[in-house]
């Protein structure tokens, strides 16, 4: 499969602007890479592929819920998508079950979203405008223009509108991952990427990266070292210190309590919060703060809250 589909799944729930309900945002397959920078397929969705987003409800960094996604192969340039939700046991599992939330929902490829509604659910998922701000090239010097790389860049998202009341009775911790069929004669499924924070695997590299990507949160612990050790490279930390900040980066979740309004790295991420700018300053232990590019202008205020794409099919 490649990363046609399974590039940097990420997680953003913020509250909507009824009090009652929560916007869980998972973004995978970017336009354009980065590395190398060239264009990605035109299929939105891989149909052999899962997309989930996990919710754990009472600390442990285990799944207790998760809301998985399902795309159909496409037909004429057309997708449609399945939305199931699992609890209890069978969150943090592989299989591919669960109760169906919505089904038959269409792909959106073009400039108008198509949102389906049921259950006290809204759900959209297609091509949309990156909401991700960033001056990937001054990364590579650490000297910032504000040139944004992805201001003109789509990317594909799955948005889920929930009721407050289905995520539990108090603050919960997120992430999303993407899973592909196994290898072997056995089937299955195994996880080939995951996040919630943005920005963290550039802590990594080669097999620890590898490594990162197919684990889970609870596990988290055994990266302590290796963050710490690009913190002390990238940002002049002493080793105790930056053994206490990499504990502050693991393990990979974003908590969330849908009665506060949200705000990053606290509460959530909201589409405007400058999660780069955040990740940056810890990166370089408060040296540089900022990159200069800021919040896109093309943001809608109604679901699915994300702008059109710039390329619409």
């Amino acid at each position: 499969m490649g990363t046609r589909a399974l590039t940097s799944p990420i997680c953003m729930p913020f509250r909507n602007r009824d009090a009652g309900k929560s916007i869980l945002i998972m973004d995978v397959h970017p336009s354009l890479g980065i590395d190398p920078p060239e264009p990605t397929t035109s299929e939105p969705f891989a149909p052999e592929a899962l997309y989930e987003l996990k919710i754990d409800t009472d600390g442990d960094a285990v799944a207790n819920i998760t809301y998985r996604v399902r795309f159909s192969p496409s037909q004429g340039g057309a997708q449609t998508a399945i939305l199931r939700r699992i609890d209890g046991a069978q969150a943090a599992g592989t299989a591919d079950g669960g109760q169906v939330v919505v089904e038959g929902a269409p792909v959106s490829t073009g400039r108008e979203a198509r949102v389906t509604e049921a259950g006290g659910y809204r759900f959209f998922a297609g091509w949309r405008s990156d909401p991700f701000f960033c001056d990937v090239e001054g990364v590579q010097n650490m000297q910032f223009t504000g040139h944004d790389f992805f201001a003109d860049k789509d990317v594909c998202s799955i948005v889920i509108e929930v009721p407050n009341s289905v995520l539990g009775p108090r603050e919960i911790r997120l992430w999303a991952r993407t899973l592909a069929p196994a290898d072997g004669a056995d089937g299955g499924w195994s996880q080939v990427d995951r996040g919630a924070r943005p920005s963290q695997t550039p802590l990594l590299t080669g097999a620890e990266r590898d490594a990162y990507l197919a684990g889970e949160p609870a596990d988290d612990a055994r990266f302590v070292a290796v963050f710490a050790h690009s913190l002390e490279h990238t940002g002049g930390y002493s080793p105790s210190e930056a053994k206490r900040v990499a504990t502050t980066l693991l393990p990979d979740l974003l908590s969330y309590d849908p009665t506060r309004p949200a705000s990053f790295p606290d509460n959530g991420r909201t589409l405007t919060d400058d999660a780069f700018d955040c990740f940056l300053r810890i990166m370089t232990n408060g040296k540089v703060t900022e990159d200069k590019a800021g919040p896109h202008d093309d943001l809608l205020t109604e679901f699915p809250y994300l702008g059109p794409p710039h390329k619409a099919a």
